[in-house]
């Protein structure tokens, strides 16, 4: 089973919980401080059936600036909306709105694709990316509970070997999740930590193995050597591993966050990213400039402290979460 489809069933038994439950997992609540920018400075302005005219657009291009969505995003969004408005289809600031939820949707769509683990002979590797406080080690931990809860049997490798916590961090994540957890301490061979944990994986017919890796800077050369050279030994063992490299990304970082994003792409070619702690910041908006800049798919993002906070990315429902009411 997938991850999506899991995660749908649980998602569906949580609607299905008291109401007073089902309001502290709309998303809306959980996006308040992002979704809290969007009100004030993207639709207060636009409400009350206002002429739309050449100052009103200019505003709306001001604010969606401001609400970290960046130049190019912001651009593509205008340049459609102003095409609308000149063939006479929007009419006034209610039409503008919806016109502005349809075009945040699409720009964000395409990167709407959920991870999938197939079945296969070998284990399935993630190789989890980023920098150092970025929730990285965190959603690992969501993540093996989310896939063990799916039927999946899970393993961890420890290969961010710079940091002795980070170790520490996952042994605990996989005692609390009962999942083995593959270390050798700090210091060690982050790519010799990992290998080892492929093997192991492989030995013990698990089906997916996720491996932890070190979190320094991205503009550090010996992280990005580092990386390339724990892609190169995986391949020794199974020349498709690894099969997702996700990187993980802190949405309060805004810009950084792309920058960040950027830069490992080009050195491990990322099939998915992680934008975690949404929930704690007014700079969301960056999902739409990361989408428009890179278009690599937002497997999940994390908007709580909970397992299930972290959450399969559906486009409709994070605009909606931004624009509802």
């Amino acid at each position: 089973m997938g991850i999506f489809n899991f995660l749908k069933k649980k998602k569906a038994d949580q609607q299905a919980q008291p109401e007073v439950e089902q309001q502290e997992q709309k998303l809306e609540k959980k996006l308040f401080r992002t979704r809290g920018k969007f009100k004030e400075g993207l639709l207060n302005f636009v409400l009350g059936g206002k002429k739309i005219d050449a100052e009103l657009l200019e505003e709306l291009e001001s604010q969606l600036i401001m609400a970290d969505l960046g130049v190019s995003a912001t651009e593509s969004i205008m340049e459609s909306i102003k095409s609308r408005v000149s063939r006479a289809e929007l009419s006034d600031s209610d039409a503008l709105k919806q016109a502005l939820r349809d075009e945040l949707v699409e720009l964000i769509r395409p990167v709407e694709a959920p991870l999938e683990i197939p079945d296969m002979d070998s284990p399935f590797v993630i190789l989890v990316i980023g920098v150092n406080g970025s929730g990285k080690t965190t959603t690992i931990g969501k993540l093996a509970k989310q896939l063990t809860d799916g039927g999946k049997s899970v393993m961890l490798a420890a290969g961010d070997t710079f940091r002795a916590a980070a170790v520490e961090q996952l042994q605990t994540w996989g005692e609390r999740n009962e999942v083995p957890v593959v270390a050798q301490g700090s210091g060690a061979d982050s790519a010799s930590v990992i290998f080892d944990a492929l093997q192991s994986a492989k030995a013990r017919n698990i089906d997916v193995l996720i491996a932890d890796t070190a979190g320094r800077l991205h503009t550090q050369d010996g992280l990005m050597d580092e990386l390339q050279k724990v892609k190169r030994v995986l391949g020794k063992l199974d020349a498709e591993a690894p099969h997702e490299t996700l990187i993980v990304l802190d949405g309060g970082t805004g810009q950084n966050a792309l920058s960040q994003a950027e830069t490992f792409h080009k050195v491990m070619q990322l099939d998915g990213m992680v934008v975690t702690k949404l929930d704690g910041t007014a700079k969301g908006g960056i999902v739409f400039a990361i989408a428009d800049k890179l278009g690599i798919p937002l497997r999940f993002i994390g908007v709580g402290e909970k397992v299930e906070d972290l959450r399969v990315f559906e486009a409709d429902e994070f605009v909606e979460a931004l624009l509802a009411g």
